[in-house]
């Protein structure tokens, strides 16, 4: 099982998960969205595509951009559709 924490709070849990460039990315049905609030941030990966970011946001405390996921990967990348990684201090065991 693989989880995500950070401040105290489980932000993502599950069995089923993918590993790409060592990062790994929840299935969207296993992040808990009370924590995340939506970022204008965006990045592009040339294998990946373009991604978009949230904030991790815990009991007040924010953490900028802590989150990203990719709303439309580039074929390569078509096994991360739907899922959401972690960075920032953000803890994800596996």
């Amino acid at each position: 099982m693989a989880r995500a924490t950070w401040n105290g709070a489980v932000i993502a849990e599950s069995d089923t998960y993918e590993v790409v460039e060592g990062n790994v990315y929840f299935p969207a049905e296993a992040v808990n969205r009370a924590y995340l609030r939506d970022s204008g941030t965006h990045t592009v990966c040339g294998w990946k595509g373009t991604a978009s970011y949230y904030d991790v946001v815990v009991d007040g405390a924010e953490n900028a951009d802590a989150a990203w996921y990719y709303p439309d990967p580039k074929d390569a990348a078509a096994n991360i559709r739907d899922h959401v990684a972690f960075w920032k201090g953000v803890q994800v065991e596996k």
